[in-house]
């Protein structure tokens, strides 16, 4: 319909003998202004009025007749009239009326256009999908959780960015292939080691892997901690460091063999509960020797020596950008040396990629430049089809990053303490103890995912625990319970015999009907911009459009001819909200 529209103003503007280099189409914040506006004439006419000898110009190129001449001069107000005019002329079938107001142009679409719609979307249960990104191959890099490390909440936020990206380009026709870059080898392992060494305890193979990676992760803070101040234990951690390279200790090898598989286990359990599953899993002791051949074979040509280091200095290409070193004086390759040999690695497991994206936090965003600058350098092939997306940092409502417990918080228990809050509320609901522990993790990870996701994703975020699973107004729990509450009317309607269809049509159009067309240009926006915020922000939009519906309207009513196309309506509003959660990650419960 936008594009309809569109059509029809440019035709306008070229009856009119004028050129605009671009038609913007909005949809007002009030709906008694239309349901696609313009301020087309706004931004041409100022010109036309101080310019009006541009008017002259024939629409045709014709010297038998001058009927393209037109006057449209004395600005705004004048040329949205004009060009309402020439609209009516050959107005689309969609559209009722067209109105001048102001300088805008206001279209106000006839309901036939929305019951259309409605029976649209039940017919396509794909509704929203696109083929912007039609045979285009992405990748798409998120979470990054090492091994030997807790899950933080950082990890947890690059995963739910990442997945409901790589959900949203798909939906768009892209081929995405999703990797997972998990540092295997490193400082943090030895320091892990050498907590696990001091404490015995902590290498309990008894309990589940959830309970193992966790000691794991207790004893990496241990060495976290003695690391920065205890020069003793610090030599002891960069000799285990050693020996992790050169794999000579039996003792070390086997603790590090068994925490990688733990933890590697446990990660494997929360990307179950979050909902994602990686095509890709690129280890940091795979791409290291592969950074450090291209560097070194570079030195001269992108890279320089010095002290005994190989560093890129990137200045030199752009004033803006600093110099890294890429290969430490002892010789091993830094974590952007392995950024090199990672990007290689991506393209050798998939070729033809059109597309690599990574996501990370915002204190990456000057190492990547520096990183993706040299990557250009070095295989311009490559560096011309990297996309870095940088989010911000969760903050608690209370100022504190700790559990009410007083741990720190990790991501992971930051998915228990959401879930045991919501079973909490679900604790007097007639379900099973199954169906409540479903329930309970899917509302949880919903509650999380959507307060990381309802903003634009350079932010930071304020996360409230309470507000976050409220069953009422802007949460992720809202959502569901609105999909729920469709889903019980569907069912309501089948006991009563009554069933979904267009038979018999009001002839008021509601708020739902005038949301519901609009999904596929917000998943578009949502695939060209990498903003998944814009799907969050609908929904929550239209959810409450239903609820009003609801609160206004009894749906399931034998006595109501109209009561089918209510139920038709109802049904669409759920394959919307459903497809929109998807996109975000989100579980879609029919009950709650």
């Amino acid at each position: 319909m936008r594009n309809k529209i569109k059509n029809s103003i440019e035709k306008a503007l070229k009856n009119l003998g004028i050129e605009a280099k671009e038609v913007i189409l909005e949809h007002p914040a009030d709906p008694k202004m239309g349901d696609y506006s313009t301020n087309v004439a706004m931004t041409l006419g100022k010109n036309l009025k101080t310019n009006p000898a541009r008017n002259a110009t024939p629409a045709r190129n014709d010297s038998r007749s001058d009927s393209g001449r037109h006057n449209v001069a004395g600005g705004p107000k004048e040329l949205a009239g004009k060009i309402v005019e020439e609209i009516n002329k050959n107005l689309p079938t969609e559209v009722e009326r067209v109105e001048a107001a102001s300088g805008f142009i206001n279209f106000y679409l006839n309901k036939y256009f929305f019951q259309d719609k409605v029976q649209n979307i039940i017919e396509n249960k794909n509704f929203g999908a696109n083929d912007h990104f039609s045979d285009k191959k992405i990748m798409i890099e998120y979470t990054d959780a090492n091994p030997f490390k807790p899950f933080h909440i950082g990890h947890l936020m690059t995963n739910a960015i990442g997945e409901s990206v790589a959900r949203i380009l798909e939906y768009s026709g892209a081929e995405v292939s999703r990797a997972n870059y998990q540092g295997d080898v490193g400082l943090h392992v030895a320091k892990a080691i050498w907590g696990l060494l001091k404490n015995p305890k902590l290498q309990d193979k008894l309990g589940d892997v959830t309970l193992q990676s966790n000691n794991i992760g207790k004893a990496y803070v241990l060495g976290a901690e003695v690391y920065e101040s205890d020069e003793k234990a610090k030599k002891e951690i960069d000799e285990i460091n050693k020996k992790i390279y050169s794999e000579g200790d039996q003792r070390i090898n086997e603790i590090y063999a068994w925490g990688l598989e733990a933890t590697m286990k446990a990660f494997e359990d929360l990307y179950r509960t979050l909902g994602t599953k990686f095509d890709f899993y690129f280890l940091e002791s795979h791409v290291a020797p592969i950074g450090e051949k291209i560097a070194r074979a570079n030195i001269g040509k992108v890279f320089e020596e010095s002290d005994g280091a190989v560093v890129f200095k990137a200045e030199k290409h752009d004033p803006k950008l600093h110099t890294r070193v890429f290969i430490t004086k002892a010789g091993l390759p830094t974590y952007e040396a392995k950024e090199v040999g990672l990007i290689e690695d991506k393209f050798k497991n998939k070729p033809n990629l059109d597309l690599s994206i990574v996501i990370t936090a915002n204190e990456q965003v000057d190492y990547m430049k520096v990183v993706t600058k040299a990557i250009t350098l070095l295989i311009p092939e490559h560096g011309n089809k990297m996309t870095h997306i940088a989010h911000g940092m969760m903050k608690f409502s209370n100022g504190k990053m700790s559990s009410r417990k007083g741990n720190v918080v990790t991501g992971e228990m930051l998915l228990r303490d959401t879930k045991m809050l919501v079973a909490e509320k679900m604790k007097d609901r007639d379900f099973s103890e199954s169906e409540k522990d479903k329930i309970s993790s899917d509302v949880g990870v919903a509650a999380l995912k959507y307060s990381i996701l309802k903003q634009s994703i350079g932010g930071d975020i304020i996360f409230d625990f309470d507000k976050s699973i409220s069953f009422e107004g802007d949460s992720g729990p809202y959502l569901q319970y609105s999909y729920a509450r469709a889903k019980s009317l569907l069912e309501k309607g089948v006991k009563e015999n009554i069933f979904p269809n267009f038979n018999n049509l009001p002839n008021e159009v509601s708020g739902v009907e005038k949301l519901l067309y609009q999904f596929p240009e917000v998943v578009l926006r949502s695939a060209e911009e990498s903003e998944p915020h814009h799907i969050a922000n609908f929904l929550i939009e239209i959810a409450r459009a239903f609820n009003t519906f609801y609160a206004l309207h009894q749906i399931v009513d034998k006595k109501d001819v109209t009561s089918p196309y209510k139920l038709a309506l109802t049904e669409a509003f759920s394959i919307v909200l459903k497809n929109g959660l998807h996109l975000l990650g989100i579980e879609a419960p029919e009950k709650m």
